[in-house]
């Protein structure tokens, strides 16, 4: 069986993740906190911050070395391919270990930020591949021993020009989506590694602005303040009169 090389991060996690009752975990951080994760309808989401800065941190609670397919709008977070999680290039972490994956890798060396933008103005609409916009997915592999045979699967055709543009035109910056921002170093370097066929695990989260997240009923309507509501709280009487500077002096 020919072995795909799969992509390792360099910048792991000091310390070892915990082994609990989560399992394999995807987490999306914001100013290095997690993001509330609210579950509705069996699906996992998260609030977007607008033009705020994201990370993922993809943690292993195993004591074997796994291979983690990670995808951002469906694009791979290495390559951004849109590929079936068997095929795509993947981070690779050793028995109970965590690392955070900041940004696109665009070389060996950099990466570019991920941050909350608009469907119109993201990274899958600069490239043309829109159909997956709001989702972010981790796939767990372990490492096969022994070996299994792989098969080879067809690829899915890729969508004639009319239709992407289609898709494009149907695009709203109200519905949220993930642009590439600025560069940062992260150093990255290629492995081989045989991995058994199917995932072990599988993590998804879909992340929404608010106002989309009060539509389905996941956050509640914020409370606004109007000049009635502060009319209402008005009142006849006080102790005294408070004194103001006569215009004179």
């Amino acid at each position: 069986m020919r072995t795909p090389l799969i992509l390792a991060s360099l910048l792991f996690a000091a310390a070892a993740a915990a082994h609990d009752q989560s399992g394999y975990g995807l987490t999306v951080l914001v100013d290095d906190s997690p993001r509330p994760e609210y579950r509705h309808n069996g699906t996992t989401y998260v609030e977007a911050i607008r033009g705020a800065s994201y990370a993922l941190r993809i943690t292993n609670p195993t004591p074997y070395r796994v291979a983690v397919a990670l995808s951002v709008d469906g694009l791979n977070t290495i390559d951004a391919k849109h590929t079936d999680a068997r095929g795509a290039s993947k981070w690779v972490l050793g028995p109970y270990e965590s690392t955070v994956i900041s940004g696109w890798q665009v070389s060996d060396r950099t990466a570019r930020s991920f941050f909350f933008t608009g469907e119109r103005q993201s990274y899958g609409a600069f490239l043309g591949k829109t159909e997956n916009l709001g989702v972010i997915e981790a796939a767990f592999f372990r490492e096969a021993v022994p070996v299994r045979p792989r098969l080879e699967e067809s690829a899915a055709p890729a969508p004639s020009a009319g239709a992407e543009a289609q898709r494009r035109d149907r695009l709203s910056d109200d519905y949220a989506a993930t642009g590439m921002g600025e560069r940062e170093r992260h150093e990255v370097e290629s492995v081989d590694i045989r991995l058994e066929r199917d995932p072990v695990a599988s993590v998804r989260i879909r992340y929404e602005f608010t106002k989309q997240l009060v539509q389905m009923g996941i956050l509640p309507e914020p409370y606004r303040t109007t000049p009635l509501d502060r009319r209402e709280h008005a009142r006849g009487f006080s102790n005294f009169c408070p004194e103001q500077a006569h215009p004179s002096q």
